[in-house]
């Protein structure tokens, strides 16, 4: 397992306010898990006032962005980090905000949910819980590897992506043929598709976040990079 290591400070209050502000982002990804498990609750239980909760709980995460991102702010004023350091906090800066998109298309998802709307098909419902449900291991995968930085975790979670895709694109077959058969609920099937198209963006995000772990561990970006180019990046880190 590949992991980073960080520089060792005189200053053992420096030491601590990395680690915490490390471990602050665990906390806001567990909050984030959280509000897509009770989502999940809440289709699977049709259970509006779940949902609504959901979208209300968004504004704690939001605050919790903006006090971990105050927070680099404040190191990177006061404690001129370098090397790793820096790396780490500009990581943080970068990873809190597709956690906090992660959290609005949560938050979207769960006002179609509050609306009754993925209760009109069963199938879709089904196959639209099974879709989450792949979302939840995949970010929990993601956050794994933020806890032991670890770039081998971080770049099989691309794999978990291939998976998900696949099961997107049969659920994105049915909507559109419900779409075609069905015209009279045409704005409901509409909000129905907007609710998955959620979460694949939230898988997207994911991938986002573990490629700042892998930028974190050995300062190599991978951003934009093909597949073949980013699988030799990843290799040179992991090689020994």
């Amino acid at each position: 397992m590949a992991h980073i290591d960080f520089n060792t400070h005189i200053s053992g209050s420096f030491n601590k306010e990395l680690e915490d502000l490390r471990n602050a982002v665990l906390v806001m990804g567990g909050e984030i898990e959280q509000q897509l498990l009770n989502a999940i609750k809440a289709v699977q239980l049709n259970d509006a006032n779940r949902a609504e909760k959901v979208v209300l709980n968004d504004a704690k995460i939001n605050h919790l962005g903006v006090e971990i991102d105050q927070e680099c702010l404040r190191i990177l004023a006061t404690r001129n980090p370098t090397a790793s350091d820096l790396r780490l906090v500009v990581t943080v800066s970068k990873t809190i905000t597709d956690i906090e998109r992660i959290g609005d298309e949560i938050a979207r998802i769960a006002k179609y949910i509050s609306q009754g709307l993925f209760q009109i098909d069963e199938q879709i419902k089904l196959n639209t819980i099974v879709l989450s449900e792949e979302i939840v291991k995949m970010m929990q995968k993601t956050f794994d590897a933020y806890a032991r930085q670890d770039v081998q975790s971080a770049a099989l979670i691309f794999e978990q992506d291939d998976i998900f895709n696949a099961k997107y694109e049969q659920v994105s077959v049915l909507l559109k043929d419900r779409i075609r058969h069905d015209v009279e609920q045409l704005d409901q099937w509409l909000g129905i598709l907007s609710g998955v198209q959620a979460l694949e963006r939230i898988g997207e995000h994911c991938k986002n976040l573990c490629e700042y772990i892998i930028y974190l561990a050995g300062g190599k970006d991978v951003r934009h990079s093909s597949t073949k180019k980013m699988q030799k990046k990843i290799q040179a880190l992991i090689t020994p």
